[in-house]
This record gives C-alpha cells, structure tokens and sequence, in this order.
C-alpha cells in the first residue's frame, strides 16, 4: 500500500535557498463532519461510513499530509513511531472530549456524538499513515478506514461498497434525493451504521444521551477505549506499509 505522491517543483539552483514553507492546514470542517456529508449520510444512511470515509480521505488527507511536513521540518529527529505516537495522544483526548461536549439530547445527540467520533477518528488515522510515510491523500486510505474501523471485513468489499458510494453520492448531486423515510427511522439507522464505524454500541451513546450525568462517564470511557484500538490496528498496518518519508502535501 505504499503510493507515490506528484512533488512540487524542485527550486531553481544558484544560490543558497531559504528552507520550504509548508502551508498551514485549512481549518474549514476538520474538527467535525461538513453539513454536506451530514446530508449525504442522512439521505444514505445504509452507505453512511463510506460517504464518510471518502469525505474523510478528500478533506482531511492533505490536512495530514501538511501536519506531517511540518512535524519532521520541525523536529528532523523524530522518528516514524515518534510522529504516529503524538497523532495518537493528540486524537484520543479530541475524542474523549466529543464524548461530553454535544448539548443534543436522544437520538439525535447519540447521532451527532457517534459521527463526530468516527470523524475524529478518520482524522486520527490519516494522521498516522502520513506519519509512517503512507500517502494521506491516496483513495486506497478510505478503504483502509472502512477495514480498520471494521465496517467490512476486507478490502474487496470495502472497495465495492465504497464504488457503489460513490455512485450514489453522484447520482444524488444530479438527481437530488427521492428519499421518503421517516426522521426518526433514519436517524436511528444513521446512528447505528455511525456507531459501528466509530467503534461503539449505539445503545451505550443512546443511553448516554438519555440518562442525566452518564454522558460525561460513559461517554469519554467509550469514545477513548475505542479510539485507542483503532490506534493500535491503525499503527500496525501503516509500520509495515510505510514508505521512508512523509508525501509532501499536494498545493491547488
């Protein structure tokens, strides 16, 4: 899985050259999912974690790649594991945070909690395949998300599932949603696929939501216990597919 990444021109010689600049990351939705996407995953709800997955891999990715430019410009030392390490710790206490932060209550707080859980955890894991040198940008990381994160169980599928994603996502944009599902129906099949991707039972952030004080608790325990195992998968995927530098980040 290691890819190839265009590089930017290389600087004109004659002369000592001041180091790279590497553009600051856009901050346009990364702490959260787009209100696009939501739209998209509510009119979806069946194809949910990959509307998220290739939303993830297209805004998120080059925010990875330039986080990891700037982390190996600035401490040159540092090693692959090093970088995957401060990913880890920075994206486990986002997500233990999205556990007690969301003011909405019942289903759908449970909905927007789960989402901006699996969000934050896409985010992690793009972080740590750039940190072991693996291009974030690459639409095979979309597919990599869908298996760590256990929504399929291979890549195959991941693939095809993703593909008839896309699809849809294209056929919305033209067409609009036909959709008449019931609000509620739909939230709860949301929240369910949501949850799976996330990593947690929709029935412990349901009743997180409902029961006064137990959405702190439970919350942040359920939010950081699963984001650390998808770290742990996340790491032990990317260390054997790492490439031995970071893909420099793609300029518009």
């Amino acid at each position: 899985m290691t890819d190839s990444v265009p590089t930017d021109d290389q600087p004109v010689a004659g002369g000592p050259q001041p180091p790279a600049v590497v553009p600051a990351p856009t901050q346009e939705a990364t702490e959260a999912p787009p209100l696009k996407l939501w739209d998209r995953m509510r009119e979806d709800p069946q194809y949910a974690p990959e509307h998220l997955a290739l939303e993830a891999v297209r805004r998120l990715g080059p925010e990875a790649a330039q986080w990891a430019a700037r982390a190996r410009a600035e401490q040159p030392g540092a090693t692959a594991e090093a970088l995957a390490e401060q990913a880890v710790r920075k994206f486990v206490n986002h997500a233990r945070l999205s556990g007690a932060v969301s003011g909405a209550a019942g289903l759908p707080g449970a909905v927007i909690d789960v989402g901006v859980l699996a969000w934050t955890q896409a985010r992690m894991v793009l972080h740590i395949a750039a940190a072991y040198g693996v291009d974030p940008l690459n639409g095979d990381r979309a597919t990599d998300l869908l298996v760590l994160q256990k929504v399929h169980k291979v890549a195959e599928s991941a693939r095809l599932a993703l593909g008839v994603a896309a699809g849809r996502e294209r056929a919305g944009a033209l067409f609009g949603s036909g959709g008449q599902n019931p609000l509620g129906k739909v939230m709860l099949r949301l929240g369910v696929r949501l949850a799976q991707m996330a990593g947690v039972r929709a029935a412990k952030r349901i009743f997180a939501k409902v029961v006064p004080g137990a959405a702190i608790v439970l919350g942040t325990w359920a939010n950081s216990s699963a984001t650390k195992d998808l770290a742990v998968r996340s790491r032990a995927l990317y260390r054997q597919h790492g490439g031995p530098t970071v893909p420099e980040p793609r300029r518009p």
